[in-house]
């Protein structure tokens, strides 16, 4: 009896509590659910703009750090051949472009810099458009009058980069197994790096090429693919053809001059010092039996030499024939090394006889 009477005040308690709960007073007011925090407008407007193709932009080196900057001229007509990117501003889309800019500025998205170099090179007319060297500027206020703005904020990685991070080790771990590679793959992988490293190499010999010759009879300098050897060119700009505006003054006709009455001795050089067909048929045959080498390595082979090299070492270190062997007498033994004692007094008495006479 007395544990029914408990069960029934508990459960009398607990209907209570849940009608005090449902009677709750209704013009309390019960705290707002925490809401997931807004990312920044100006942030999405700046990931935007960054990654417009429309935006030209470089890269240059900035306190030791490689960075993309823009110009502030380039900026403006940015926005205002792209007036709908302001959308995303929401409430301050009505803002000039100024405004923008000093905005991101204030939240340290841009920070604006200046050439390091401010003085003209010798042999060009002004400065360079795109330096590749840069410092901050004391005053960080947006302006067109060659000022320029580097983003500091990291740039999303696009997941091809993320699969081609995971890529390199893969590629890494393949090129330390090429030398148990089947002889199809070797000569594969063998004939491709080979046909790479000529495409670049006469690449690099046809356009130097090219830019002597236009140098030497025009007095242009003419680059074709100008970023091939840039470090901090894009994977776009790097395969430019077209070359840039010669912005340099033109050569003297003496410096020219010097120039070619040098590349024709060098190729009088070249010529008198080149190998006979002798010379060169027994390089190509060092060439090839190395790589033959290469591609005839198994790990066979490999095991048979070291097998080989070790029954080697065996075969040195056995007992020769100039030892008594274990199995003579004492007797037979001593009377050897007496014998042999006597051919050797024998032999030293004879030249001393010889040097007597």
């Amino acid at each position: 009896m007395k544990k029914s009477g408990g069960a029934e005040k508990k459960r009398a308690r607990r209907s209570s509590g849940a009608i005090q709960n449902g009677a709750r007073d209704p013009n309390v007011d019960t705290p707002p659910r925490k809401q997931p925090a807004k990312q920044d407008v100006f942030q999405l407007f700046a990931e935007k703009v960054r990654d417009h193709k429309d935006l030209v932009s470089r890269w240059a080196v900035l306190q030791e750090t490689r960075v993309e900057y823009f110009r502030g001229k380039d900026f403006s007509s940015f926005l205002r051949n792209h007036p709908e990117l302001k959308d995303i501003l929401e409430l301050d889309k009505n803002l000039e472009t100024d405004d923008i800019a000093n905005a991101l500025l204030r939240k340290n998205l841009l920070v604006r810099c200046d050439r390091v170099v401010k003085t003209v090179r010798p042999g060009k007319k002004k400065l360079s458009t795109w330096p590749a060297h840069l410092e901050i500027f004391p005053e960080q206020i947006f302006s067109e009058n060659d000022a320029f703005f580097a983003w500091t904020f990291v740039k999303r990685r696009p997941l091809w980069q993320t699969l081609l991070s995971f890529f390199w080790p893969v590629l890494t771990l393949a090129i330390c197994l090429f030398p148990v590679y089947p002889h199809r793959c070797k000569l594969l992988i063998l004939y491709s790096c080979a046909g790479v490293l000529l495409l670049i190499l006469s690449l690099l010999l046809l356009r130097a090429t090219i830019f002597g010759i236009l140098y030497i009879v025009l007095g242009k300098r003419v680059w074709f693919f100008p970023n091939i050897l840039a470090e901090e060119a894009t994977l776009r700009e790097l395969f430019r053809f077209w070359p840039e505006k010669d912005e340099e003054e033109q050569p003297k006709w003496t410096t020219r001059l010097f120039y070619a009455i040098v590349a024709v001795l060098v190729i009088l050089l070249l010529r008198h010092h080149a190998p006979d067909e002798a010379a060169r048929a027994r390089y190509q045959k060092r060439v090839s039996n190395i790589i033959d080498d290469v591609l005839e390595w198994s790990p066979r082979l490999a095991l048979s030499v070291m097998r080989d090299k070790q029954q080697t070492v065996t075969n040195a270190t056995e007992p020769n024939s100039s030892f008594p062997d274990a199995n003579q007498s004492p007797e037979e033994t001593a009377q050897s090394e007496s014998v042999g004692e006597e051919s050797v007094s024998d032999q030293n008495e004879a030249e001393v006889f010889d040097d007597l006479i």
